[in-house]
């Protein structure tokens, strides 16, 4: 279902649209809309045009809208970044997401707060979501996983260092980065009290982040199958009583 509110009606509020449950496309765009209370019922939208209206606030009014893969906020009020991403956090399928010439988007950290924040938007303000800027967001607002996952040195190496910063982190929560054991080296005489005291110390502060580490660095194991039955014995092929079968080998890999 669909629905389309002519922009020329300079329209400032919409009655409850619960009567159209099943509705997924809707387009509300260029109107005077500040309230978005009339969208509580509509579950399946899969894409919402809001944007050139009158909105400061969305708190409450889109949460619920877990389908949702196309969000236009472009061209409003919205001047708190904070709240204005918390609403959409729930957004699991959100893809495509405008939030320009609003307020908010003139933060110097933007576009790495929303990146980091909402992990599934693919195209933010009309631009794609690279990994760089992925990479960044996550060393700006979660700087010790990124120093986990630097440290384990799985894969490539990320480009940009532990000490440096992209713009402020108003947004971000203080975190503690892991303990990590030292290294003994096993030159000359080895100290009993440095070996017990590196047996003795927690590795991790975070016990997810030892599960990381753990499973990043697990050994590459693999195993391969036949069908036996297709296999020949001994006999068989002396006798030449069975034909040969190519066989199918199955293998897994896995850590």
């Amino acid at each position: 279902l669909l629905l389309f509110f002519s922009s020329t009606r300079g329209l400032r509020s919409i009655p409850s649209l619960s009567q159209f449950p099943r509705l997924r496309y809707l387009w509300i765009n260029n109107n005077k809309i500040q309230d978005l209370t009339f969208l509580v019922k509509n579950y399946c939208l899969t894409e919402l045009y809001l944007n050139n209206n009158e909105l400061t606030d969305i708190s409450g009014a889109l949460k619920h809208l877990c389908s949702l893969q196309i969000l236009f906020l472009h061209n409003n009020e919205l001047n708190k970044l904070g709240k204005t991403v918390k609403e959409l956090k729930g957004m699991i399928s959100l893809q495509t997401l405008n939030l320009f010439q609003n307020p908010l988007a003139y933060d110097p950290d933007y576009r790495l707060y929303v990146i980091y924040f909402l992990p599934s938007v693919q195209l933010l303000d009309r631009k794609l979501v690279t990994q760089r800027e992925r990479e960044s967001a996550l060393h700006l607002y979660n700087p010790k996983r990124a120093w986990v996952m630097q440290s384990i040195a799985f894969g490539r190496r990320v480009d940009t260092s532990l000490g440096t910063t992209v713009g402020s982190s108003r947004y971000a929560q203080p975190t503690r980065r892991p303990t990590m054991p030292s290294v003994l080296k096993w030159f000359g005489n080895v100290q009993v009290m440095d070996l017990l005291c590196s047996l003795c110390r927690v590795p991790f502060e975070d016990p997810k982040d030892a599960v990381l580490v753990r499973a990043m660095t697990r050994s590459l194991m693999e195993f391969s199958s036949v069908d036996w039955n297709k296999v020949a014995t001994c006999q068989e092929r002396r006798l030449e009583t069975k034909a040969e079968e190519p066989l199918e080998k199955l293998t897994v890999r896995f850590r």
